[in-house]
């Protein structure tokens, strides 16, 4: 899902005059920075940028049309020629008092951005009034508030400053400041839920974590091997499951398999930038394990292995192939996967910790490259 940084005008990426209307050319003063920050994010990150812009009563006597795009127009020319440009620009020309449905931070302008393809739940939108960090409450997104006039929008969001604080990430009047906190933020972040008459599960993943893991499935071994996934791969992992372990212990792997998959899929998100290919050989003992991986978009597993054993723990030995099929046929992702040894615990413990491995190496973003890791242009 794509991510979006819906941006004000006036206030923040130009100076406000004292009247709140940048009418001609000689009112046009950049915030300070922003070419320069605003360049880096778009160059190293994976927003698109919307702006989004209140202009009370563009288009009658009051404010002119022809005063306006002059200006507008030399504005947008000079974010052009630094690289930065709009997916979209959209622009309320009503008065507050009409209260309508497309001025901030009401979201008549912005409802086609509130779908499944886009992630609002990690977009931002960046503005330096109160009515901005209220829009992004709205829309379900965060604000980042350039709160240089603290006072601005306060009489259109009166009595919600306390919910508005919850919605803001960020408090600054520096475009600095906003690019490290995006550079830093962990923003390939889902939660998947999957409920069926055999199985309830909920997984909660962060790409860009730390290796934490808490993960209940009802089958000890099996919980052991998903903190293994987290721990070495370098994500974040919270999974918690019901399953229908009266009757066996398939539904329960094959289940939460398929939606880890999911998680991953949706976490990659656009995969602009991932290294897209991941593999490692790790030895545990007598047992060594070859993995590699390739988010590709398109689903296949490869294994070699066999086990002496019907089960270690409460885990089916022949439930390991099955994992990493359903994971690949949900994460849309090519596995391959070759273990030899001797002890059961040993080739599905190594097999685990290699796949970790490999994905900690697919999922890397270069910070460097923005571009899509395939001639096909779709992934």
């Amino acid at each position: 899902m794509q991510k979006i940084l819906f941006l004000d005008r006036d206030g923040t990426m130009v100076l406000e005059p004292e009247d709140y209307q940048v009418d001609s050319l000689e009112k046009i003063i950049y915030y300070p920075k922003i070419f320069q920050y605003l360049s880096k994010i778009v160059r190293e990150m994976d927003y698109e940028l919307v702006m989004v812009t209140n202009q009370d009563g563009l288009g009658t006597e009051v404010y002119p049309e022809d005063t306006f795009w002059p200006a507008h127009s030399k504005i947008m020319e000079a974010f052009e020629n630094e690289g930065i440009t709009f997916q979209e620009v959209l622009i309320d020309r009503t008065f507050a008092k009409e209260n309508a449905p497309t001025r901030k931070p009401r979201t008549g302008l912005v409802e086609h951005y509130m779908s499944k393809a886009y992630d609002l739940a990690n977009s931002f939108v960046i503005g330096d009034r109160l009515t901005d960090m209220q829009l992004a409450k709205n829309m379900g997104a965060q604000g980042i508030w350039l709160n240089n006039e603290p006072e601005l929008g306060a009489n259109e969001v009166a009595g919600q400053q306390t919910l508005i604080k919850e919605t803001i990430a960020l408090t600054t009047t520096s475009w600095e400041d906003i690019y490290h906190f995006l550079k830093n933020k962990k923003g390939r972040t889902t939660r998947v839920s999957r409920a069926t008459k055999e199985t309830d599960i909920q997984i909660e993943l962060d790409l860009d974590g730390e290796g934490r893991y808490d993960n209940q499935t009802g089958i000890g071994f099996f919980d052991h091997m998903l903190d293994q996934l987290a721990k070495h791969s370098g994500c974040d992992l919270r999974t918690r499951v019901k399953g229908d372990l009266h009757i066996d212990e398939h539904h329960t792997i094959e289940d939460t398999a398929l939606a880890l998959g999911m998680a991953f899929k949706e976490a990659l998100g656009n995969k602009m930038g991932i290294e897209r290919y991941g593999f490692a050989t790790l030895p545990m003992d007598e047992a060594l394990a070859q993995v590699a991986i390739d988010f590709s978009g398109r689903p296949w597993m490869v294994w070699q292995g066999d086990f002496q054993r019907e089960k270690v723990g409460g885990f089916p030995t022949e439930m390991v192939t099955h994992f990493f099929k359903s994971f690949s046929d949900t994460a849309l992702c090519n596995v391959n996967i070759k273990v030899e040894g001797e002890n059961a615990h040993h080739m599905i413990e190594i097999v685990f910790k290699a796949f970790a491995k490999a994905i900690k190496q697919a999922k890397r973003v270069d910070p460097n490259n923005k571009s899509l890791p395939s001639t096909k242009g779709v992934l």
